[in-house]
């Protein structure tokens, strides 16, 4: 997939986050932490975004969250998991979806190396 310099930037971040915190943490101290690191770099972001499901005209809230809306154009969901499994892409796929954001990034923290946790997903 082609990298944008959006999400090289996220990722540096989030490689800066993983750096000083290492696995093993709850996922919302990553969140917490990667809000202040994206601040620090002036990347603009909101936290706990909801996500309306859309159901024949009606918009319902249903308690869905985007972890984190960078710049309204890239969806971070995170995770503190042993291993990613496919209903992760799969959530990540759909708040994409319901968001109209064509661009996603699921990160597990819970890695030795984040790259190992990180997948990119482009609608």
């Amino acid at each position: 997939m082609d990298r944008d310099p959006m999400t090289e930037k996220i990722i540096g971040c989030a490689i800066e986050v993983h750096r000083a915190l290492g696995p093993g943490l709850l996922e919302s101290a990553y969140e917490k932490c990667l809000a202040f690191e994206l601040g620090q770099h002036g990347i603009p972001f909101r936290r706990q975004v909801p996500v309306p499901v859309e159901y024949k005209g009606a918009r319902i809230e249903c308690g869905y969250r985007i972890d984190l809306l960078i710049d309204d154009l890239v969806i971070l969901e995170l995770k503190s998991v042993d291993q990613l499994a496919p209903v992760h892409d799969a959530q990540l796929l759909t708040y994409m979806k319901l968001a109209r954001i064509r661009t996603g990034l699921l990160i597990n923290f819970n890695q030795q190396r984040l790259i190992d946790g990180l997948r990119r997903f482009k609608l």
